[in-house]
């Protein structure tokens, strides 16, 4: 792939993956904000094992809270590599590739560990519209996230290689 290639696809998918994980943080932080909001009248009115559950949210089923911490959590880590990501590309040099590609790798994973509690989430049923919405986007963020490291890895491959047939130290 060629340099430029490289470069323009990773910038693009790194700001489409900024613009989602905004949204994605948006609606994790307002589903917490609900819950926290109005959970102590909701659990007043419910049964024992109800009271024992340490995270209870009146919306979405029993991996919503799960969902939602795990959610917010690889929207903020995802904010930031995107935006650490932007400026690694910018200076395209062989050690800010390698940054980038590792905090993207890490936030692939922890995207990936929350599409997988909105399939456990969707497996259930019996969830508000803004979860559907929240689940799409990190459903989405992980397939684009994907394209985003494998976009990194090529451009790190094509600096490394650009560097050796420069006669650069690697």
């Amino acid at each position: 792939m060629a340099a430029g290639a490289a470069k323009s696809v990773a910038f693009g998918l790194l700001i489409l993956n900024l613009v989602l994980y905004i949204l994605v943080s948006i609606l994790a932080a307002w589903a917490l904000n609900y819950g926290v909001d109005n959970t102590p009248q909701t659990v007043l009115e419910m049964s024992i094992p109800a009271h024992l559950f340490p995270i209870y949210f009146p919306i979405g089923n029993m991996a919503t809270p799960f969902f939602i911490v795990f959610s917010l959590i690889a929207g903020l880590v995802g904010l930031a590599t995107s935006i650490a990501g932007i400026n690694n590309i910018l200076q395209w040099n062989v050690p800010s590739l390698h940054s980038a590609a590792c905090s993207s790798f890490i936030t692939w994973g922890l995207t990936l560990l929350a599409m997988g509690l909105a399939c456990k989430e969707i497996n259930i049923g019996g969830r508000d519209r803004n979860l559907r919405a929240l689940e799409t986007f990190t459903i989405i963020l992980s397939g684009t996230q994907l394209f985003c490291t494998g976009a990194i890895h090529a451009g790190v491959t094509d600096a490394m290689d650009r560097q050796r047939n420069h006669g650069g130290r690697v």
